[in-house]
């Protein structure tokens, strides 16, 4: 590992805390997350040179808290402010959040609900991930003055809301943590199934979105859904040594080769979802880890535990219905009761839509005609999803697979 590799972990881990120390000492969100972004920034290009300082948490909240300073004393439109964080005393220590809380606080703020979805998303990579505005353009693809205006939009929104750097009400509490947990797996999911582009793989977002996660499972309460996410995102990634070829070519799951799978990652998520799922209630999450488990356990595709899948699924259809699960359940169905009877689930399910025109379902057809043996359908079916799809490796996949049914396909 090298120096700045080093670094870039050390600067990631800070980040939350050293945001959260300076919001609860100054009280201005957007200030004070623009000077710890200055700090992270300074630190990155000094440390790797001149070696970590002794206190790097003291010495980030230190160029922080001058920068803030030096920006409340060069404006003058904020000279109010300025006077008024003179004022102030700082927090004693004993009562400031410890540094696991901290996440926590400012997750809840960046997932705040007047936000939408991609404004959390990027809020939280930058102010609690640590990354910068720049690293979240490059992993989303998008020009990094988008994301720095949805940043800035952001952050103006959650001034005007009001929001403080303070737990929400209890009666909040539950719907504001899963706003949290939807933006983790949200960035997961990007990270490790790119919504478009040549790479299928973002390794560096499901490394954020599983690191994120981990801290916030270390906050009190236990939450089971909290667990239930870390669980799936670690049975998920496990798979990806074996999910692409060396040219970057897409592995479907039953042809991968499970020996390269991560073990210890499948050995970890496996106790995650056993422990919770024993400690109930179950949520939509731990029960997608624990179908994601089975397959893991899985020593061939063909000895997967297929009704037990079917058996979840038609729990988390309840639990959290949704065009993805039904989808996944019809496979499930077909795995159980033979492709005709997927068929005729799915013939029903694209009327919704949700699902009319998604690439996924001529996939999943495309899939059950030709375990029928109707290889003509099929390879059209194929085609289809493949013009649907903005995902580039995967339109790759699916024209072989129409390619491998022979001609007409």
């Amino acid at each position: 590992m090298t120096a700045e590799t080093e670094v870039e972990g050390l600067l990631r881990a800070l980040a939350p805390q050293v945001v959260g120390r300076l919001v609860r000492r100054y009280g201005d969100f957007d200030s004070c997350e623009d000077a710890v972004q200055e700090a992270l920034l300074s630190a990155a290009q000094q440390w790797p040179v001149d070696g970590v300082p002794d206190s790097p948490k003291a010495w980030l909240v230190t160029v922080a808290s001058r920068r803030l300073i030096e920006t409340m004393r060069n404006d003058t439109a904020r000279r109010r402010r300025e006077d008024t964080a003179a004022l102030l005393e700082p927090q004693d220590s004993e009562a400031a959040p410890a540094g696991d809380d901290v996440l926590a606080l400012l997750l809840l703020l960046c997932c705040h609900p007047s936000l939408t979805l991609p404004s959390q998303v990027a809020l939280t990579l930058r102010a609690v991930g640590g990354l910068t505005t720049a690293e979240i353009a490059r992993a989303f693809l998008v020009p990094e003055s988008t994301i720095g205006q949805r940043i800035s939009r952001a952050k103006q929104r959650i001034k005007a809301s009001g929001a403080e750097f303070r737990l929400p009400p209890p009666e909040e509490r539950s719907q504001r943590i899963a706003a949290v947990l939807k933006v983790l797996y949200l960035t997961f999911n990007e990270g490790y199934t790119a919504s478009s582009g040549a790479a299928l793989l973002r390794v560096e977002l499901t490394a954020e979105a599983i690191r994120l996660t981990r801290q916030l499972l270390a906050v009190p309460p236990d939450d089971g859904e909290v667990a239930g996410l870390l669980a799936l995102m670690l049975l998920t990634d496990a798979r990806r040594p074996a999910r692409t070829r060396p040219d970057g070519a897409l592995v479907p799951l039953t042809e991968q080769d499970r020996s390269l799978w991560d073990r210890e990652a499948i050995d970890e998520g496996v106790a995650l979802v056993t422990r919770t799922l024993a400690e109930g209630p179950v949520g939509p999450y731990q029960l997608q880890a624990a179908i994601a488990a089975l397959h893991a356990e899985a020593p061939r595709a063909e000895d997967t535990d297929w009704p037990q899948i079917l058996g979840l699924y038609d729990l988390l259809r309840t639990v959290a219905p949704g065009p993805m699960v039904t989808l996944n359940r019809i496979v499930a169905v077909a795995m159980v009761h033979g492709a005709d009877a997927g068929l005729g689930e799915l013939a029903a399910a694209e009327t919704d839509d949700a699902l009319t025109g998604h690439h996924r379902v001529d996939a999943v057809r495309a899939h059950l005609l030709e375990l029928v043996g109707d290889r003509e359908a099929a390879g059209d079916a194929y085609l289809t999803a493949a013009r649907r799809t903005l995902r580039v490796p995967e339109q790759r996949y699916l024209q072989s697979r129409a390619a491998a049914l022979g001609p007409g396909s």
